[in-house]
């Protein structure tokens, strides 16, 4: 599944031990992951055209090797819905240390689940799928197997989450599309089977899964520093 692209990703960013987002998205996206239509980009003017070309509202994101965790450092901007304000916020970002760029993405909406990955000393690749956005930490409502993953293993791994009334559908919310939340989760775990040897953790949260589409917003690969 790795191809000289997707090799070339992880091989440059070795020297900060971690892939950023705009790669991380890259590589995921070869992987025939889907990632939100976004441009990273260096200049004002490039930010208001990307924009300007996805359509306000929008979501930006500072893109640093010093930011590993951006919404601790107030890294990530929703709603922005003007060139100005989007001035404002390409000219903070830029005086974070080692700015390196901006992402521009359009804002999903839908269901916010994780699904992750760790390689376990013991055990090996593991796939760990659950409620997710900013309050994952909270709720702590996951569920975990070993890779390669089928999509009756993807399912069952569902059903036991505390919060899978949210997917199925709560209160006259629409169901999450269980068959492309499905295909993420394996096609995801057979990525990790490539990567095993190279990553430590991936991080994909939140994934937006609404009734029509589930698309991976935000993403972190971390390397493995004894392994090449």
């Amino acid at each position: 599944m790795l191809n000289k692209e997707m090799k070339k990703i992880l091989h440059d960013a070795k020297e900060i031990g971690w892939v950023m987002e705009p790669e991380a998205k890259r590589l995921l996206n070869l992987a025939g992951l889907p990632v939100p239509n976004h441009s990273r980009v260096f200049t004002l003017d490039e930010a208001v055209e990307a924009a300007r070309g996805i359509g306000y509202p929008i979501v930006a994101k500072v893109v640093s090797p010093q930011v590993l965790h951006k919404s601790e450092l107030g890294g990530v901007i929703v709603g922005i819905d003007s060139d100005a304000k989007l001035g404002e916020v390409f000219r903070r970002f830029s005086a974070i240390d080692e700015f390196a760029g901006m992402i521009v993405e359009e804002i999903l909406t839908g269901v916010e689940l994780i699904i992750g990955a760790k390689i376990d000393f013991q055990f090996g690749p593991i796939v760990v799928v659950g409620i997710g956005g900013t309050a994952v930490e909270i709720y702590q409502d996951s569920s975990i197997r070993m890779a390669p993953l089928t999509s009756n293993d993807v399912l069952s791994m569902l059903k036991n989450l505390k919060g899978y009334r949210m997917i199925e559908g709560y209160r006259g919310s629409e169901p999450v599309n269980l068959d492309k939340l499905t295909e993420i989760v394996v096609t995801f775990s057979e990525l990790l089977m490539e990567l095993e040897d190279v990553v430590e953790s991936i991080d994909l949260n939140p994934v937006m899964c609404s009734s029509q589409k589930c698309i991976i917003a935000d993403a972190r690969i971390m390397l493995a520093s004894d392994k090449s």
